[in-house]
């Protein structure tokens, strides 16, 4: 999994953590109107922004060297997988030599993949929160099952018959009128998922050794 996916799905979890926002993020009265046209919306955000993160990765980030350095890890851990499995003492004693060397590979790695994040991070807090909740209501699309498949209520993608109930009592924010609606950070997420891999391969971003 692209780290950028990591990213948005930890966002994601993030944006559900309780204090760390007011309610459920959206607007009750929306500047786009509509499911489709919220959904369409949604998505052509999540496709800039892919966009952007996957700029910012070519311009500071040298691929080249990225994906050699992940081709020379897997190359040996395959190669120390395999000396396990054939108990060969011998290779395994010389691959181990390389130990503290392929550690501080996997170091620069991280640091390599982590990089864009010091660009890319304070943008998309911002648009979450300063941004996306003016353009979209609480809800832009429906799922036809439960998307909710985390245990509890920490991380809901969906509308619940409990949120939907909650709706309607006063003081509450009018969230759900339908079980399994989409949250809108929801539907971005997983459009952003959609669109990540395409976007990196056309910008050449990718982080496959083949």
């Amino acid at each position: 999994m692209e780290l950028n996916i990591i990213f948005s799905f930890l966002n994601s979890i993030f944006l559900q953590i309780p204090g760390l926002s007011s309610g459920p993020l959206g607007s009750a009265n929306p500047l786009v109107k509509g499911m489709i046209a919220s959904a369409f919306g949604i998505v052509g955000i999540s496709i800039g922004l892919n966009l952007f993160n996957a700029l910012i990765k070519r311009k500071i980030v040298d691929n080249n060297k990225l994906k050699r350095l992940m081709k020379e890890t897997k190359t040996w851990q395959k190669e120390r997988m395999a000396a396990f499995r054939a108990k060969d003492q011998e290779k395994i004693d010389q691959l181990s030599k390389k130990s503290a060397y392929m550690n501080k590979m996997n170091m620069e790695l991280m640091q390599m993949n982590m990089r864009p994040m010091m660009y890319t991070f304070v943008p998309l807090i911002l648009i979450f929160y300063f941004v996306l909740p003016h353009l979209f209501a609480y809800t832009v699309a429906i799922s036809p099952i439960d998307l909710n498949f985390v245990p509890g209520n920490f991380f809901q993608l969906t509308c619940t018959a409990e949120k939907v109930a909650e709706s309607i009592v006063a003081g509450h924010p009018h969230a759900c009128n339908h079980v399994n609606e989409m949250y809108f950070w929801a539907w971005y997420f997983l459009s952003s998922i959609s669109f990540s891999g395409i976007i990196m391969r056309l910008t050449k971003t990718t982080m496959d050794t083949d």
